[in-house]
């Protein structure tokens, strides 16, 4: 039997993890651009910070979630450091919420509750304006149902006399409140945490334990200060191969979650004393009274609370000092990234929702422009190099770029694949489609510079088609009215399409069009003149069409960004 009791157990926490997925995913579904806005426009003031974290988690119940936001924001400049740490900060007391909903599952019946979420659900998502709501319902039902399985799956495995046996002796090994045995629990909610993935999963375990007896409340106290711990070191690993700001975010997570235990563990038994006061539980009380279950999870899910509040309380004030901190561990790596290829924003595994995974994608689409935009100057340096190694070496940097432009369309291509298998919404959908044609727009305006690079060194290799200063200048201003272009491009990269004024880009492409069809009648014209040769002129418009081409891809991800096309186009 005892195996068949072990296998429900299992069976309940994948039923409780994947409820609290699915309910988190449904309401970031819900509120994910708002939640971004709200993020988005925090001040300086710390403690603005703090609050935002902290319903931004209580809302989504996510502080992965949220910590994955902020740092994303602080990836794009749009928030400091010192402002993403009071939000995490305020993540912390956020996600106290989801041990009282756990506390909850202890206290009285939730399985009531899970079969009219189911049914209210499926009617939901099969009405597709109301689909979301269904998921969350359903990811209600399931969190619920894992709940009161796991309830009574604890309560089944101290029955069984076998493994109740095997469960007391090994838990009767760390009966004595020692050091080293405190040290150990502390250590095994860590361990457990970072291999579960998940704090919440984790909490429930602690409370079926100590609300059977089979583990005092005591060591069910180290254990939830060891998940506090475990769930930064899974952001630290996720955030191992990000970038330099994202790393120091997770490790400031991890800062300050230590600290806390630190001091938690010097005043633990006030604190404690404090907690089991306040909640009307006495230490002393036996697993078989009355009660006993409910107060013993209530005791664990007040602690977790006062733990995290007191905590940030106190850090609050000295969020500048450990910024310090993790900017002394975390130093940027002295390397000029832009020479080699890597995603910058997007990395394997750091995002746990598919709606927030396309703020991600949107940032490397950002980054990606503007790469193409460099490797556009790349080109008019070239243009004008006399110095024959370093036009060879330059001429080498633009040819990697092209390979770098390709590897960026293929992985951005694979992320948003990834991402659309998800359940999305229909404006998250209608966003990827958008994001795909706006890199594959952006990898030709990789593969036009190159072209333009692949011609000049054409004519320095023939060593006999040389321009005149006159073209020299025409050329120039083309590529001067092209650069335009894709300033205009970034800017709407970079910004919010609601600010950006479409005509812009649609005026420089009309100028550009206008001035290649008058330097193609002009250049007929100086041939016939006899002003330079045939070959020197077909070099010559061969650059000023690449340009007029470049410009019509900078059109197209600009059409493609706002949504909308340009008659006539």
């Amino acid at each position: 039997m005892s195996i068949w009791v072990i296998f429900k157990l299992l069976g309940s926490l994948a039923l409780l993890m994947f409820g609290m997925k699915a309910m988190s995913e449904a309401l970031q579904k819900m509120a994910g651009p708002q939640l971004r806005h709200v993020l988005g426009a925090m001040t300086t003031n710390r403690f603005t910070g703090m609050l935002t974290g902290m319903f931004v988690t209580a809302a989504v119940q996510s502080s992965t979630a949220t910590t994955l936001m902020t740092v994303s924001f602080v990836n794009a400049g749009l928030v400091t450091l010192v402002q993403a740490i009071s939000v995490i900060m305020g993540a912390h007391i956020g996600t106290t919420v989801t041990a009282w909903i756990m506390s909850l599952g202890f206290s009285f019946n939730i399985t009531e509750f899970v079969y009219p979420s189911f049914f209210l659900g499926i009617i939901l998502i099969y009405m597709k304006s109301r689909r979301i709501i269904g998921d969350f319902l359903f990811g209600v039902a399931f969190l619920f149902l894992g709940l009161g399985t796991l309830k009574e799956t604890g309560f089944l495995l101290v029955q069984d006399p076998d493994a109740n046996a095997a469960i007391s002796s090994f838990f009767q090994n760390f009966n004595e409140g020692t050091f080293w045995n405190s040290l150990f629990f502390l250590l095994m909610g860590t361990v457990l945490t970072l291999c579960v993935q998940s704090s919440a999963a984790v909490m429930a375990i602690t409370m079926m334990l100590c609300t059977t007896g089979v583990l005092h409340i005591g060591e069910g106290i180290m254990l939830v200060l060891g998940e506090n711990i475990g769930t930064t070191i899974t952001a630290n690993i996720v955030a191992a191969t990000a970038n330099v700001q994202a790393r120091r975010a997770a490790f400031a997570h991890f800062t300050v979650n230590v600290i806390g235990v630190a001091w938690a563990l010097i005043l633990l038994k006030p604190f404690f004393s404090l907690v089991c006061q306040v909640v009307g539980f006495d230490i002393a009380m036996s697993p078989s009274a009355p009660g006993y279950a409910v107060k013993a999870s209530m005791v664990l899910a007040t602690f977790h609370s006062a733990f995290n509040i007191t905590n940030t309380l106190l850090q609050i004030w000295f969020v500048q000092y450990i910024e310090r901190f993790v900017c002394w561990v975390i130093k940027p790596k002295q390397e000029v990234e832009d020479e080699d290829f890597r995603l910058h924003f997007i990395q394997s595994g750091i995002m746990k929702t598919p709606e927030l995974s396309v703020l991600e994608a949107q940032k490397e689409i950002r980054s990606f422009s503007e790469r193409m935009q460099r490797m556009f100057d790349m080109v008019r340096e070239l243009l004008t190099e006399k110095d024959e190694q370093k036009f060879a070496k330059a001429y080498a940097r633009i040819e990697k770029y092209e390979g770098i432009s390709d590897n960026m369309e293929i992985e951005i291509a694979k992320y948003l694949d990834q991402v659309g298998d998800a359940h999305l919404s229909d404006e998250t959908k209608a966003k990827i489609r958008a994001m795909l044609r706006e890199i594959s727009e952006l990898e030709s305006i990789g593969d036009a510079c190159f072209n333009m690079a692949r011609t000049i060194h054409r004519k320095v290799q023939s060593k006999k088609d040389h321009f005149t200063e006159r073209q020299y200048e025409h050329i120039h201003q083309m590529m001067e009215l092209t650069n335009q272009a894709l300033t205009q491009m970034n800017a709407l990269l970079g910004g919010r399409k609601e600010a950006y004024d479409v005509n812009r880009t649609f005026n420089i492409e009309n100028e550009i069009n206008n001035y290649r069809n008058q330097l193609k009648s002009q250049n007929i014209n100086d041939i016939n003149n006899h002003l330079y040769t045939y070959a020197v002129g077909t070099i010559y418009m061969d650059l000023i069409n690449e340009c007029e081409k470049l410009a019509d891809y900078v059109v197209n991800v600009v059409e493609a960004r706002m949504g909308s096309r340009k008659k006539g186009i």
